[in-house]
């Protein structure tokens, strides 16, 4: 039976990174060393537990199709941090130690490439894993489909789900068109919080019949109303594509 791991590399290197991460520049250079062992080892572990036969570390490309069908896509975010940037290639290397190739798209962002190739192993019967924080990828679980978070080290149920975001899983990307994302700068429809999003969405299975529902309150309708096209955006913005060309099979991707 092939199982398949899909590594959101820079969640991964990122979050490894930041602990203990050095002020000064003579620290950098065993810093980065350093984390390129851990994620060496949490590499190695991620094989082990999943028992995987494919896999591969996903990195982002430069400036996907979100920042040009909305300029202000992740514009507080923080950038990486300079130097860690600078090597980059570092930890493409320590995947390539345990056996697991990197995929640098040119433009693409990782999580529309994971979710590309989640959702065509799992057409093709084939199990895969997940490695990531982002809760972007929770649309996706399914039988075939799971997704991990190593820090926490458990597998992310549709009970989690609906104990964290109090919606449905198959309601999770509307959820955040309405009520917006701060930490990717997807705005939502303004005035319309979290709250107000979960009631409505427990009523509701689409943008179209909470506009049309007479027992909604005129102020929430209003800003239903006036936030559509926001809403429209924002639920391109938050929805994973899983069209991405990528430009290798399954058989390319082998665990060495």
């Amino acid at each position: 039976m092939n199982n398949l791991l899909l590594i959101d590399a820079l969640n991964l290197i990122r979050r490894i990174y930041a602990v203990n991460e050095p002020k000064g520049n003579k620290e950098q250079e065993a810093h980065i060393k350093a984390s390129c062992l851990r994620v060496e080892q949490a590499t190695r572990s991620l094989l082990r537990k999943t028992g995987a036969t494919h896999a591969v570390a996903v990195f982002d490309g430069d400036k996907s199709w979100r920042y040009h069908f909305y300029p202000k896509y992740k514009i507080s975010r923080q950038p990486m941090p300079e130097f860690l940037n600078q090597n980059l290639d570092k930890f493409s290397e320590a995947f390539a130690n345990v056996g697991v190739k990197s995929f640098n798209p040119e433009h693409d962002e990782a999580d529309d490439v994971i979710a590309t190739l989640a959702c065509k192993a799992a057409a093709a019967n084939v199990n895969c894993t997940i490695v990531s924080t982002d809760k972007g990828f929770l649309p996706l679980i399914n039988d075939a489909i799971s997704v991990y978070d190593y820090f926490k080290k458990s597998i992310i149920s549709i009970e989690d789900i609906k104990s964290r975001f109090s919606v449905t899983q198959s309601k999770l990307e509307m959820f955040w068109a309405l009520s917006g994302d701060k930490t990717n700068d997807i705005p939502g429809v303004t005035g319309v919080g979290v709250k107000t999003a979960q009631e409505l969405l427990a009523k509701h299975d689409d943008f179209e019949s909470m506009l049309k529902d007479e027992t909604v309150k005129p102020a929430a309708k209003a800003k239903l109303e006036a936030g559509a096209s926001d809403y429209v955006t924002s639920l391109a913005l938050v929805t994973l594509r899983r069209d991405i060309e990528i430009g290798f099979s399954l058989k390319d991707i082998r665990v060495v």
